[in-house]
Parts: C-alpha cells; sequence; structure tokens
C-alpha cells in the first residue's frame, strides 16, 4: 500500500475540498486515526504532513478488523448518516484474525448506503483477491474496485456520480 499512499491521499484531499457533502477520513493500520481535520486544511502540503505526523503506524501492518471494530463502536453513528457511501482502501493484507474482520465488515456494510472496496491490487492482471483478509471481506462488500492510477481514479469518479444519480 506504501507506493499508494500519496496518490491516495491526494484523492481523499480532492474529495474532502470538491464535495458538498461531508466527507470523513480515517486510515487503519494497527490502529484507527481520523484524518477528517486535517483533510480540511486549505493547504495540500499541510494536509499531508499533519496526516503525516497523526498517523504514528504506517507501514506497521494492518489490523483491518480491530480498527473496524473501533470504527463501529466508536464512529459509524456519527458520520455514516443519510445514506453514506464507504470507500475502504486496502490491499487486503491483514495481521488480525479474518473471522473478526468478516464480522466487522458485515456491520459496517449493514451500516452505510454502499461499501466499496478499493484494492490497488486489483488493477495488475496477475492479481487474485487470495489473502485472508481480501476472503473474510469480499462476502460482505459491494463493490471491488481497482484504484492504482489516475484511469482508475477516473472511472471511480464516474461509478461514484452514478450511484449519487441513482
Amino acid at each position: 500500500m506504501e507506493r499508494y499512499t500519496r496518490l491516495l491521499l491526494h484523492f481523499i484531499y480532492s474529495l474532502t475540498q470538491g464535495l458538498t457533502q461531508r466527507v470523513e477520513a480515517f486510515a487503519f493500520g494497527t490502529r484507527l486515526t481520523r484524518l477528517s481535520r486535517h483533510m480540511r486544511q486549505r493547504d495540500i502540503e499541510q494536509a499531508l504532513s499533519d496526516v503525516s505526523h497523526a498517523v504514528t503506524d504506517w507501514s506497521g501492518g494492518t489490523r483491518i478488523g480491530e480498527s473496524l471494530e473501533r470504527f463501529n463502536y466508536d464512529w459509524a453513528r456519527r458520520v455514516l448518516g443519510g445514506g453514506a457511501i464507504v470507500l475502504l482502501i486496502s490491499d487486503g493484507w491483514d495481521r488480525g484474525e479474518p473471522a473478526l474482520l468478516s464480522k466487522e465488515v458485515d456491520r459496517l456494510r449493514r451500516s452505510c448506503h454502499r461499501l466499496i472496496w478499493l484494492n490497488p491490487l486489483l488493477g495488475s492482471p496477475e492479481y487474485e483477491p487470495l489473502t485472508r483478509g481480501m476472503v473474510a471481506a469480499l462476502p460482505y462488500v459491494d463493490d471491488f474496485l481497482p484504484v492504482h492510477n489516475l484511469k482508475s481514479l477516473e472511472e471511480l469518479a464516474t461509478h461514484l456520480e452514478r450511484l449519487g444519480r441513482r
């Protein structure tokens, strides 16, 4: 995920700045970190700098299930009202328990209008979602899409726009 981080943070920043709807952003590694306040900075370089200081566990591995459990209990009711679309960006590599991940992705899916899992590895023709994390999560995901380059981000924007018109 590390090689895609800057591109994806730029994307999240653009969503935060460009949409009229409120955007909430979180990072998860070994713990959950709320990024929303940082993404509202007027200057993108300041926002990215603030994010890099706020997230203390970059490249520390991920515990997606534990992070989603924290999100579901602490944040879901506050930020998922009004037909929220959740974009979960991860390659699915996970150090946690698959059963917890399944349970928490299912809970998240029931709390939002649509759950979209964006995976940078999905852009590779050889990729197969066989990691424990992906196997545990995919049954509860509405859309499983690549997010590895600008073209995939454009296609995601088109997809989100179609969802908004329904």
